[in-house]
C-alpha cells in the first residue's frame, strides 16, 4: 500500500510538472506570435529581416522557399527543414505538429496542391490566429490550423499521408505521447520527418533546473539514443537518423525567454560552451508499417 502511495505521488507530481510547463510553454508562445506582428515591420525598416532569411537558410531552406512563404509566418523557431525532408507530392495530406505561425504550412500547402491538404495543429491560441491570417491574407485554401495539445490531436485515426514536426517535440513533456499521436493519426505507409534538438549529454543543472528553458528548445530536450528509442516504440519502422549537426545555442540561449529569465542574469563563456556541448541539431525520418 505504501509503495503504490508513493508511486502515486509521483505520478501526480509528475503531472502537476508537466502542467506548469505547458503553462510556461503556451505563455512564452503566445508572447512570441504578439510580439511578432508588431516587430515585424521594425525588423524590415532596420534590416534585421535579413539577419532573419539568413538564420533559415542556416536551418536548410532555399531563397526560394523563404520567399514563397508570407514573411509574418518565418518566426526563426525552427532547427531545420521537415517539409524537404519529408519528400512531399501532390494529392497528400500533411500534418504539422507545432505549426506555430505556419511556415512550414505555408510550404507544405504548394506541394500538396489542390488535391491535397495540409493541417498545422498548435497548442497556442494566440499563434493559431496568427496563422489564420496569414493563411487568409495568402488566398490559401487547402490549409485547416487547429488548436491542440500535440499529446492528444484533434485529427481523426489513419488520416493523414506525412506528419512534420519542426523543433517542437522538444517542448513536449512527454514525447512518447506525441509519438503516439503521430503514429495514430497516420495511415499505413504513413512517413514522419522531424527536426528537433537533442542532447549529447546532459545539460548543466542550472539549465535543467529552469522551466522557463522550455520556450528556449533547451530543457525538455532529451538524449538523442532516447529519442529515437522512443519513435521506435511506439511502432514506426525504418526509422532513419537522416542528419545532425552542431545547433548555435546561443540564439536560444539570448534571443528568446530561455536562460536570462531563470536568474543567471550572465552566462559566463564555460557555461555557454558547456551547453553548446551538450546541444545537437537532427532530422529524423520513419514510416508507420
Amino acid at each position: 500500500y505504501l509503495m503504490m502511495e508513493e508511486r502515486g505521488l509521483v505520478g501526480l507530481m509528475l503531472t502537476l510538472k508537466e502542467r506548469e510547463i505547458k503553462r510556461v510553454v503556451k505563455a512564452g508562445y503566445a508572447r512570441i506570435a504578439k510580439q511578432a506582428t508588431s516587430e515585424y515591420a521594425s525588423r524590415c525598416c532596420l534590416g534585421e529581416a535579413d539577419a532573419q532569411e539568413e538564420m533559415s537558410k542556416r536551418m536548410g531552406y532555399t531563397d526560394e522557399e523563404i520567399q514563397a512563404a508570407p514573411p509574418e509566418s518565418n518566426l526563426g523557431l525552427g532547427c531545420g527543414n521537415p517539409v524537404a525532408l519529408a519528400s512531399i507530392s501532390e494529392g497528400e495530406i500533411v500534418l504539422d505538429m507545432g505549426a506555430g505561425a505556419g511556415f512550414d504550412c505555408f510550404l507544405a500547402s504548394s506541394r500538396v496542391g489542390a488535391s491535397g491538404k495540409v493541417i498545422g495543429v498548435d497548442i497556442t491560441s494566440e499563434m493559431v490566429e496568427k496563422a489564420r491570417v496569414n493563411c487568409r491574407n495568402g488566398g490559401y485554401t487547402n490549409i485547416d490550423f487547429r488548436q491542440g495539445d500535440l499529446e492528444n490531436m484533434p485529427v481523426a485515426d489513419e488520416y493523414v499521408d506525412v506528419v512534420i514536426s519542426n523543433c517542437v517535440i522538444n517542448l513536449i513533456p512527454n514525447k512518447r505521447l506525441a509519438f503516439r499521436e503521430a503514429f495514430r493519426v497516420m495511415k499505413p505507409g504513413g512517413r514522419l520527418a522531424v527536426s528537433d534538438v537533442v542532447l549529447l549529454k546532459e545539460l548543466p543543472q542550472f539549465v535543467k533546473n529552469c522551466t522557463e528553458a522550455y520556450i528556449s528548445c533547451l530543457s525538455g530536450a532529451i538524449m538523442k539514443e532516447d529519442y529515437i528509442d522512443i519513435i521506435k516504440s511506439v511502432g514506426f519502422r525504418d526509422v532513419r537518423l537522416v542528419a545532425e549537426s552542431r545547433f548555435p545555442v546561443e540564439s536560444l540561449i539570448f534571443e528568446s525567454s530561455g536562460c536570462s529569465a531563470c536568474g543567471d542574469p550572465e552566462i559566463t563563456p564555460e557555461q555557454e560552451k558547456e551547453i553548446r556541448d551538450s546541444v545537437l541539431s537532427i532530422k529524423v525520418t520513419a514510416v508507420k508499417p
